[in-house]
């Protein structure tokens, strides 16, 4: 998957399962889809924060946004997917858990504006299906509200 998202091209997303939902990440912050791997957690005040993987020789921060997007921790998960953030002094990773394996997409993506949830940035419509777009930097940001929208349940397997 990494060779394929490092050539992919413009309008290319990586589609991501949270318990029964699917989003969606520009997939030129994607670097790849890890196995699980021991979670390291410790005594911190960090917002979303649930602990830290070692990857690579390099400690990624993992980052619990079900809560922001589904309204509640996500109990079940299969992967890490290590995704780039920006920050003044360069880039860094930092993961995400997801619940199912990834999938690399092309699509149009309709941009939105959502004061409420600007972890949003856009929506790609798929088989149907409406999928939210998410800026990476500002889900993971301090002080991101938890989503008020419909609630869907999660499949325990």
């Amino acid at each position: 998957m990494i060779a394929e998202i490092q050539n992919a091209g413009a309008n290319t997303y990586v589609l991501l399962q949270l318990a029964n939902r699917r989003f969606a990440l520009t997939s030129g912050i994607v670097s790849e889809l890890a196995p699980p791997v021991r979670l390291h957690t410790f005594p911190h005040t960090s917002p979303l924060v649930s602990g830290v993987i070692v990857r690579r020789g390099h400690i990624v921060p993992v980052y619990d946004v079900a809560s922001i997007l589904l309204g509640r921790s996500s109990s079940v998960h299969r992967f890490y997917l290590i995704a780039r953030r920006d920050f003044p002094d360069g880039p860094e990773s930092s993961a995400i858990p997801v619940s199912g394996e990834c999938e690399l997409t092309t699509a149009e993506m309709q941009e939105v504006s959502d004061d409420s949830r600007p972890y949003i940035s856009g929506r790609l419509l798929i088989d149907g299906e409406s999928i939210e777009v998410l800026n990476f930097d500002a889900l993971v940001a301090k002080d991101v509200p938890p989503d008020k929208g419909p609630r869907r349940t999660e499949a325990q397997s």
